[in-house]
């Protein structure tokens, strides 16, 4: 197998990764261009100071 890939024994397996690594990527996972921010935080400030 190639290196970075990864085999699943169903569809249902891979769909459960694929989330799991969504929501890590969207809640945890810190980004430089949002200020070291993950973009679940930075929406949410963005919200806050917003005036419309």
């Amino acid at each position: 197998m190639a290196q970075g890939r990864q085999h699943w024994f169903s569809e249902r397996e891979a769909r459960l990764e694929a989330f799991r690594w969504l929501h890590r990527y969207n809640t945890r996972r810190r980004h430089s261009r949002l200020g070291q921010r993950s973009p679940i935080v930075y929406e949410k400030a963005s919200k806050v100071t917003s005036t419309t």
